[in-house]
């Protein structure tokens, strides 16, 4: 029996020794991912510097890019606005170039008649009688009325 006795301590000798190592082991393992672990909070640390570093220094450019984009679209708007403008002073300007074009405009703007015409000007009653009674001109001479408009023009 002192040899099952011997056995069986040894046994839960060497059970205690494989107990102790393993947790070693496992002591040692955790103290490895802890200095790892460690070692990438530096790395994460510094990583997250820089990116923050990048993104400081590239802020003001990148404002500046965006707020110029708009610029340009609204640059552009104003040529494309003055090409139309150029556009339709040409079609003016050819126009211009027609005889009959010019007479017309004279006819109507002017009240130019041609040579063996009568002109006309038609006044309608209405319009005018509502005119005189704002100006209160209907009781007055013609020529008081412009008297007070160079009294009007003097004071203004």
């Amino acid at each position: 029996m002192a040899g099952r006795n011997r056995d069986r301590f040894s046994t839960a000798t060497r059970l205690r020794l494989i107990g102790e190592q393993t947790a070693a082991r496992v002591y040692r393992s955790q103290t490895r991912r802890q200095a790892r672990r460690s070692r990438l909070t530096g790395r994460a640390a510094f990583l997250a510097l820089v990116v923050c570093s990048l993104i400081v220094a590239l802020a003001y450019p990148m404002r500046q890019y965006v707020s110029q984009g708009g610029e340009m679209a609204e640059q552009r708007e104003r040529m494309a606005e003055a090409e139309r403008q150029v556009e339709r002073l040409r079609d003016e300007k050819a126009r211009l170039q027609d005889d009959m074009y010019i007479q017309r405009l004279a006819r109507e703007h002017l009240h130019y008649v041609l040579p063996g015409e009568t002109g006309y000007t038609m006044i309608d009653p209405d319009a005018a009688e509502e005119r005189r009674s704002e100006d209160g001109s209907a009781e007055r001479p013609w020529y008081s009325g412009v008297w007070d408009g160079v009294d009007k023009a003097d004071r203004g």
